[in-house]
Order: C-alpha cells, then sequence, then structure tokens
C-alpha cells in the first residue's frame, strides 16, 4: 500500500498554482502518489461557480500526463458536501498513510473542519505557503512561489494563470458566466 497526498478543494477554478502544488508534492519525501479530490460542493460554501463534472473533467485533462497523479471523482460521485474525514476513510481502505494538503489561508479554519480531533491523529497535515501565513511546527511545510486565487482568477480571467491543457475552454466558460 502506498503512502498519499490528498489535494482536495474546490477547484473553481483549477489553475498553475494548482499544478505547482501538485509538482512540489511529487518531489516530497515519503509520497509515492498525488490523489486530487475535487468537492462536489465544499462543506464551507453554498454554491460552486462550474459544476463539480465540468471541474473533475478540466482536472482530468490537466493531470492525464502526469505520472503517480489520480484525479479521484469519489466525492464528486456523492452529490453533496463531503467532510475531508468521510473522504480519508474512504482513502484509508486502499491507501497506508495519507497526507492532507492545505493552503495557509485554510489553516485558521481547520479546527471547524468535521470531526477535526479525529481527523488530525488519522493524517499528516501538509500545509502550501501563501501570502506571509506562519506555518505551525507541527506541520509539514510544501514551499511554494504560486501567488493565484481562483476567486481572483473568476473575476478577472487571466488565461497565463491556467494550465495550457484546456486554458482557453476554462477561461472562455468563465467569461461567459460573467462571475463578479
Amino acid at each position: 500500500m502506498e503512502n498519499i497526498a490528498l489535494f482536495g478543494g474546490s477547484f473553481d477554478p483549477p489553475h498553475i498554482g494548482h499544478e505547482a502544488v501538485v509538482k512540489a508534492l511529487l518531489d516530497f519525501k515519503g509520497i509515492d502518489k498525488v490523489v486530487i479530490m475535487p468537492a462536489y460542493l465544499s462543506p464551507f460554501k453554498s454554491s460552486a461557480h462550474a459544476s463539480a463534472l465540468l471541474r473533475l473533467q478540466w482536472l482530468q485533462k490537466i493531470f492525464s500526463a502526469y505520472h503517480n497523479v489520480w484525479v479521484d471523482d469519489f466525492e464528486v460521485q456523492q452529490k453533496q458536501k463531503v467532510s475531508t474525514i468521510e473522504t480519508v476513510q474512504y482513502l484509508l481502505t486502499k491507501y497506508k498513510k495519507i497526507y492532507v494538503v492545505l493552503g495557509a489561508d485554510n489553516l485558521a479554519s481547520l479546527p471547524k473542519w468535521e470531526r477535526y480531533e479525529t481527523l488530525k491523529n488519522l493524517v499528516t497535515f501538509i500545509v502550501a505557503h501563501r501570502d506571509a501565513i506562519e506555518i505551525p511546527r507541527n506541520f509539514l511545510d510544501l514551499k511554494i512561489d504560486v501567488d493565484i486565487s481562483s476567486t481572483q482568477l473568476r473575476k478577472h480571467v487571466e488565461i497565463s494563470k491556467l494550465s495550457n491543457t484546456c486554458a482557453k475552454e476554462i477561461a472562455q466558460y468563465y467569461k461567459e458566466i460573467n462571475v463578479n
């Protein structure tokens, strides 16, 4: 059984910052595989801009050529909000050790995650740098230098910040729905 890094999120839209995280994880000691898990709907959000199936398809296209990267549709298939603890329990039936990846901007809300006390005993957290947020010592630090926000990209689509694999398709989608 492998050790995996679980990289979950809305990916609304997926961008080169997400790719940078995956590339850094592939070089991280002790990780055999990266599992990308798009949320059907984030437990902390009331809606998404692109459908779960569309975001899943984009991620599958973007990461199809990556070795040791798997885009898993478990949460999308549930057709409802799925907590990280539920996803981890599902993955523990297949994998030996799970690292959960989160952005530094999510550290403050981490204790609010469903069954956090149980979750923190099942996984090791890896925090991707964001802004100047300090990473606590009990978390692993993933040093990446890409400052991109999906929220900002939805407001101002910059094709250069989207994966070459499907940048035009993603940009066109968000321009057509005119997210502001």
